[in-house]
């Protein structure tokens, strides 16, 4: 390597051996010397092919170069121009097959940090407040609905409010997040953050209000009905799968969403300050190797369990996971059982789990989704202990709306509300987006989508006025 030639940065985390001992955050972000090292790795290419990765389009090279020029302040309201969740991009975001996979480094040296970038300045901020706004023209009377506080609901709500509109958000939990809270855990991302960003649209003028769950608390009739002349609909993904297979009905097996919802919005890892624990036993089983499942193990081996393990029926290579976040597991001393897949869950003669068949599996030809096809080697059959089960296969659209609302057009094998190229469902003036569909993604992809809709939505209002 060239003297001059500055190596990536690498992002810093806590002792594997403290941090499965609380649910404090794992990587540590940036220093300020770090941060300047990594910016100045940037090329500043003239075709900018890192913006062309970016969902919600931010300018990275000029944040980057504002960064290089330690203006920090400029750099994140640069990024604040396209993004209105910095703070949690920074830290889930997969920006290793998004923006930084475009980087015209790649190929010669790493990519530019990006998200580790964008993580450095949104932390700064939040030492150093920016009192200033964005300025927001041509307010309107204008009423317009966003049902759901997910990545993709608070995305369209801040952009609708930047276009003007009265924009009241609603959401069916007490706080608001939705998969963000629920569904990540605090060592990942840290409530304090969400509460930020949170912060944030509201004081871009969204009314967020709580404990309204529409289709219930509400209808869609009843939101035209008071006024609301546009409505977007970002519910998310909160449908468990199942595998389908004898004993997941007995005490001890949980669903992902389940199992999250109750440790990150139920503060089960905080009991017994919260009376609300989770029943992990000594071995607990996920099934799946995605992005939750690994949040999952990593949350059971913090809550006490001496094996944690994933059982996948394909091999790593084909697990959708983030590595970082493999990397971090197996520092953690979780197991990996790749090419493995449950047949049945048995029980203990109570109705609790007490083992799980399992049979091995080799790779055939590729499927539909382009990943090789895991075929069951017979008589490979084996019996593995085990006091809970997780099932994280993925999740569905939530039905309620669709069920509650007649007129919309939904997909019938997956439940996914079906859009035009503009974000509009079957129904006039209803938009949506995000995982009710596409199914279960991404957050940076969900934002991406509530932020084109919330175009498509100015458009369309502006038509109709």
């Amino acid at each position: 390597m060239a003297k001059d030639k500055i190596a990536r940065q690498a992002l810093r985390t806590r002792d594997p051996n403290e941090r499965i001992k609380d649910f404090k955050e794992v990587a540590l972000g940036f220093s300020e010397e770090e941060a300047l090292l990594e910016a100045k790795r940037c090329l500043a290419c003239k075709k900018k092919p890192c913006i062309a990765g970016c969902p919600v389009d931010i300018d990275i090279p000029a944040f980057v170069a504002l960064i290089a020029k330690k203006d920090y302040r400029g750099a994140i309201r640069k990024i604040k121009e396209k993004n209105n969740l910095p703070a949690i991009c920074g830290r889930v975001c997969p920006q290793e097959t998004q923006c930084e996979v475009c980087c015209v480094l790649v190929g010669k040296d790493k990519p530019v940090a990006i998200g580790s970038l964008e993580r450095f300045l949104a932390d700064w901020e939040m030492d150093n407040p920016d009192a200033s706004m964005p300025k927001i023209e041509n307010k309107s009377d204008i009423k317009v609905a966003v049902a759901g506080s997910g990545p993709a609901g608070l995305t369209a709500a801040a952009e609708l409010a930047k276009f003007g509109y009265r924009v009241t958000l609603f959401e069916s939990l007490s706080s608001s997040g939705g998969v963000l809270r629920y569904g990540i855990p605090e060592f990942r991302l840290p409530r304090k953050i969400l509460d930020m960003e949170t912060d944030y649209i509201g004081s871009l003028g969204v009314e967020i209000n709580y404990n309204i769950l529409i289709g219930r608390t509400f209808t869609i009739e009843d939101l035209f009905k008071d006024g609301y002349k546009a409505i977007f609909i970002g519910t998310g993904a909160g449908l468990p799968y199942f595998i389908g297979i004898p004993g997941e009905n007995l005490n001890g097996v949980y669903s992902a969403n389940e199992f999250l919802t109750r440790v990150n919005l139920m503060h089960a890892y905080e009991f017994p300050k919260y009376k609300t624990p989770v029943r992990v036993g000594q071995r607990v089983a996920v099934v799946g190797a995605g992005n939750t499942a690994i949040d999952c193990v990593r949350v059971a081996k913090r809550l006490g369990a001496k094996d944690a393990m994933i059982v996948y029926r394909r091999s790593e290579r084909e697990a959708p996971a983030r590595l970082a976040e493999v990397e971090h597991a197996r520092e953690e001393g979780i197991e990996f059982r790749f090419l493995t897949a449950p047949l049945k869950i048995e029980d203990n003669d109570k109705g609790e789990v007490s083992s799980m068949t399992c049979i091995k599996m080799e790779l055939g030809e590729p499927d539909s989704s382009g990943r090789r096809r895991p075929v069951p080697i017979q008589g490979s059959e084996y019996v593995m202990p085990v006091d809970t089960v997780v099932i994280a296969i993925g999740q569905g659209p939530n039905p309620l709306i669709s069920h509650t609302t007649k007129g919309f057009a939904v997909d019938e094998k997956s439940g996914e509300l079906k859009i035009d190229v503009n974000y509009m469902t079957s129904i006039k003036g209803i938009f949506a987006g995000g995982d009710i569909t596409i199914g279960e993604g991404t957050v940076i992809a969900a934002m991406g989508a509530g932020k084109r809709a919330a175009v498509a939505m100015d458009r369309y209002l502006k038509e109709q006025k």
